[in-house]
């Protein structure tokens, strides 16, 4: 058995529950903060056999897309204002950070 814990975007979030549920894979959701944009994210717990794990990784992918966003950078506190660039710079976000961790037991009640 293994756990799949999948860090999407919340813009992602609703999709890929959907997309579990209708494949009848349950998740538990938690509600996530990114350290780089500060921005919303949803981790996503997923309990599944070993079997099981590529066709979840199937409805991640096919769900949960990278994107180009326009992001203010913050201005530097106490740094160097030289290299400072005050107008918005476009990152890529989205997609999901995904891990699949070995399950020794799981028990539910």
């Amino acid at each position: 058995m293994k756990l799949i814990m999948a860090v999407v975007q919340d813009k992602d979030s609703n999709r890929l529950s959907d997309a579990l549920v209708e494949r009848d894979f349950q998740a538990t959701k938690l509600a996530s903060t990114g350290g780089f944009l500060k921005a919303g994210n949803t981790t996503f717990m997923i309990g599944v056999k070993d079997k099981e794990v590529e066709q979840v990784l199937e409805i991640i992918k096919d769900n949960c897309q990278s994107r180009e966003q326009l992001v203010a950078p913050i201005s530097p506190m106490g740094g160097n204002a030289d290299s400072y660039v005050p107008y918005p710079v476009e990152v890529q976000v989205g997609g999901a950070t995904v891990f699949i961790l070995p399950v020794e037991q799981f028990e539910k009640f």
